[in-house]
């Protein structure tokens, strides 16, 4: 416990919050030139210091998809006879896309009250060095970790990832571990510490109307010529319905495994004061509110456009478009969503719509019943104030697919944020107490690991 007060003090005393300045005034945007010199600025003098205190050797490694930015592997080998430990993080930060309030800028860390501002503080700067922290403070303590230890740092999640996977499968070896405990994502809400085990994928499903070069005078051709936003809301609505719910088998998981309606039993999303109230009547009211978050899919509409809304004319236009997103967890066949929309839109009347479909990344999730599991839940149960939350995965997206398929690993997600920190937005914010929890907690699991039991070994 005495380990677990030095953690508690560590951000109580301003040294978490003044290292986590240092991270924050690195603007490492992985979709701007410029970024990308700042990210191999913040792997030079943050992270390769930071995996060298901790004892690792340290390799950069080039992305084989040139589209992606550099890896950052440290491994710090204590025994071949101790169990293996992978930890993950990303560099990159998303860019500006609005403007922050006043007296805050991105790349300066402000504090007002619990709320640390700042681009990257909860995603995904602050998370990994909650993570850096609790690894560093359990070397100073015991002179030893107990557990050998690797941590990859990618810098593009926020464009995709490109290359990880291919990164990961070829190198296997470098990258092979026991297990994944990883910080990134979201906790269930500010108040209750979370572990989840995956994430949904995402599917981008584009649907075009494009029927003519021109618009035509809704008086003269009224009524005899297909207008293509009468169609494209009529195909829409033939695969959600205006209350949320999937109308196409194809784009449903097969089944919500009785593991999986288990861990959500009891879970209440939704309950952080600022959180939108949730809509009674929307979505499958079979499932309960958690299930239909974390154990379903769903069927969004992002964008729906055709002629100009704000200065419409009296004439038919010749093309609609929309964007639409499928969320979707682990057993969905993805592979088969554009050709089931497809299918299902020629058999309503709808063939006239163009459909396009571009996965982001794929839904994964480690079984709930998995033994790593069981002891992160109970070894976090033991040191929190208050239960854990065990999520299968949690809703949105993460290379976690990477690490579950390509790597063989079960994954251990512990985040240190929460669904209204603003991440990808202006005022992106990581609050203090969830930090300070954090890092009491992270420091607790990596210090339990040297004594796992051996059947978790791989």
């Amino acid at each position: 416990m005495e380990l677990l007060e030095k953690a508690r003090a560590h951000v109580d005393s301003g040294a978490f919050f003044a290292e986590l300045a240092r991270l924050v005034a690195y603007p490492t945007v992985s979709d701007a030139p410029e970024g990308r010199a700042a990210i191999q600025a913040y792997l030079g003098e943050v992270l390769t210091p930071a995996l060298t205190g901790l004892g690792c050797e340290v390799s950069q490694h080039a992305n084989p998809d040139p589209a992606g930015g550099p890896f950052l592997v440290g491994v710090r080998v204590e025994s071949p006879e101790l169990p293996t430990l992978l930890c993950y993080g990303h560099a990159d930060v998303v860019g500006e896309a609005g403007r922050w309030s006043d007296g805050l800028d991105p790349w300066t860390l402000t504090a007002d009250g619990d709320r640390w501002y700042g681009r990257g503080t909860a995603d995904n700067k602050g998370q990994h060095l909650v993570t850096l922290t609790a690894l560093r403070l359990l070397l100073a303590e015991r002179g030893k970790l107990g557990f050998n230890l690797k941590f990859l740092f990618e810098t593009g999640e926020e464009i995709g990832s490109p290359g990880l996977d291919e990164f990961a499968a070829q190198e296997k070896d470098l990258l092979s571990a026991d297990v994944l405990i990883a910080s990134d994502g979201p906790r269930l809400d500010a108040a209750t510490p979370t572990l989840f085990l995956g994430a949904r994928g995402g599917v981008r499903i584009t649907l075009d109307a494009d029927l003519r070069p021109d618009a035509y005078h809704s008086g003269n051709w009224g009524g005899i010529l297909r207008n293509p936003a009468t169609t494209l809301a009529g195909a829409i609505a033939s695969l959600v319905d205006g209350h949320g719910r999937i109308q196409v088998s194809g784009l449903l998981p097969p089944e919500l495994p009785d593991s999986v309606r288990a861990a959500l039993n009891g879970v209440v999303v939704g309950t952080t004061p600022g959180d939108p109230e949730l809509d009674a009547g929307w979505g499958d009211q079979r499932l309960a509110p958690a299930e239909r978050l974390y154990g379903w899919n769903t069927l969004e509409v992002l964008a729906l456009g055709a002629g100009d809304p704000d200065r419409p004319v009296n004439a038919i236009p010749g093309r609609a478009r929309a964007v639409l997103q499928l969320r979707y967890v682990a057993g969905t066949d993805v592979d088969g969503v554009a050709p089931a929309i497809r299918e299902h839109l020629a058999a309503q009347g709808f063939s006239m719509v163009d459909v396009t479909a571009d996965a982001s990344f794929r839904a994964s999730r480690t079984p709930v019943d998995n033994p790593w599991v069981s002891w992160a839940k109970s070894t976090l149960d033991a040191v929190a104030e208050k239960p854990v939350a065990l999520l299968p995965n949690f809703g949105g997206g993460l290379p976690n697919h990477v690490f579950t398929d390509v790597l063989g690993l079960a994954t251990l997600w512990l985040p240190h944020s929460y669904p209204g920190c603003l991440q990808h937005a202006p005022d992106e914010h990581l609050l203090a107490p969830v930090a300070r929890e954090g890092l009491v907690l992270a420091t607790a699991l990596f210090g339990a690991i040297g004594s796992a039991p051996p059947t978790l070994r791989r």
